[in-house]
């Protein structure tokens, strides 16, 4: 008996499990979701949509900017007005060409999306979408 608590104790002593492998996976794993993450940055700002009766989906990672009824041009939850599309545009599009989406509220005057609509064309954006609800 004495010879098989000897190999039992020697098997207790070398059971030690490496974890750097588990831990070098885990950090691969955590910079791969880093990475392929997308970020989209809402407006924060609720607008009642016109509607419409034909509608496109768009891709998601997109330059969405609203429109209020008090004629506010709002991009990320502040309010950067009609002179600040030109330069937000320029610099969104800087690294990648994206789409530009106007979320115009139903009772915003159409003087002032049209204004905002030739400051993101003059800012370089190829393409401009409108939002609208669809009759369903």
């Amino acid at each position: 008996m004495g010879r098989f608590s000897e190999n039992i104790e020697n098997d207790e002593t070398n059971a030690d499990i490496d974890m750097s492998p588990l831990i070098d996976c885990v950090f691969i794993l955590l910079i791969f979701f880093i990475v392929t993450t997308v970020f989209v940055t809402e407006t924060e700002v609720e607008t009642d949509r016109p509607l419409v009766m034909t509608a496109d989906r768009l891709e998601r990672n997109s330059v969405l900017i609203a429109i209020t009824v008090e004629d506010e041009v709002i991009f990320g939850g502040r309010d950067i007005g009609v002179a600040g599309v030109q330069p937000l545009i320029k610099r969104m599009l800087k690294d990648e060409q994206l789409p530009v989406i106007l979320l115009p509220d139903a009772g915003a005057k159409s003087s002032t999306v049209i204004r905002v609509q030739n400051e993101a064309k003059l800012g370089g954006a190829a393409t401009i979408h409108w939002a609208a609800r669809t009759a369903s």
